[in-house]
């Protein structure tokens, strides 16, 4: 099935764009282990195969990549400063399932998978992570569920463990009492997070994707899970296509 793939307004210093020749692939993998690997310490395992300095997984075939690009003033050449993936329903059923069902328990999740995309492995270059790129980024997935019809986006809020996961639980106890996911929707963590060690009392401050997700009208799905490989908590997020104007 041929998915549109249509861009979005993005501010002018910015130019979003999807993959569709293997070397932007490669350039969004290339930007992905800068950041998840080289920057945090993250230690995926690859394909066999995957080239040195780039993060791969199972996955990446199947899914579209979004780029987002610098536009120079002074004529330079463009430079690829963030990136996201979206699996559609369709791909999901081809490869047999979500990479979340790795982290997370989905099976309330079952009836909305028809319409569901998944969305992840965000990442944004430093001297980028500002607002407006990560407007840039969410405009440009709304746009791409508004022309294939598709209600909601399932995904992440990852959060690195390099506090020991205080941030992480102190996110999700925002949230919890913020905006839960109803009861019937909620997801189990397949490695939970130890909440009950953290403290309770720290003022939670989420990246500019992170909460991204929620002005959006993101519900908190569950409890975070334990993502040993990257190092970080993920904490899973509902996002309708057409969110309720009055919440």
């Amino acid at each position: 099935m041929a998915w549109p793939l249509p861009a979005a307004a993005t501010p002018s210093r910015l130019e979003a764009t999807w993959a569709r020749e293997d070397g932007q692939l490669r350039a969004a993998q290339a930007l992905r282990w800068r950041v998840l690997v080289a920057e945090t310490g993250a230690r995926p395992s690859p394909p066999a195969g995957t080239p040195a300095g780039l993060d791969a997984d199972f996955f990446d075939a199947h899914c579209e990549h979004l780029l987002l690009h610098s536009r120079p003033d002074d004529g330079s050449a463009p430079e690829l400063v963030a990136t996201y993936r979206l699996l559609t329903p369709a791909a999901a059923r081809l490869v047999g399932g979500l990479h979340s069902e790795g982290a997370f328990d989905l099976l309330r999740l079952r009836r909305l998978r028809p319409r569901m995309a998944e969305v992840g492995r965000a990442c944004i270059a430093p001297g980028w992570r500002d607002a407006a790129t990560a407007q840039a980024l969410w405009d440009t997935l709304a746009a791409f569920l508004r022309a294939n019809e598709l209600e909601c986006a399932l995904g992440s809020a990852v959060v690195a463990l390099r506090d020991g996961g205080i941030l992480a639980a102190a996110l999700y106890r925002h949230w919890r009492s913020s905006c839960p996911a109803p009861l019937e929707l909620q997801v189990r963590p397949r490695l939970p997070l130890p909440l009950a060690a953290l403290d309770p009392r720290v003022v939670p401050r989420a990246s500019a994707l992170a909460e991204g997700w929620i002005a959006r009208g993101a519900r908190l799905l569950g409890a975070p899970a334990w993502d040993a490989e990257f190092g970080s908590a993920e904490l899973p997020l509902l996002l309708a296509a057409h969110p309720d104007p009055a919440r």
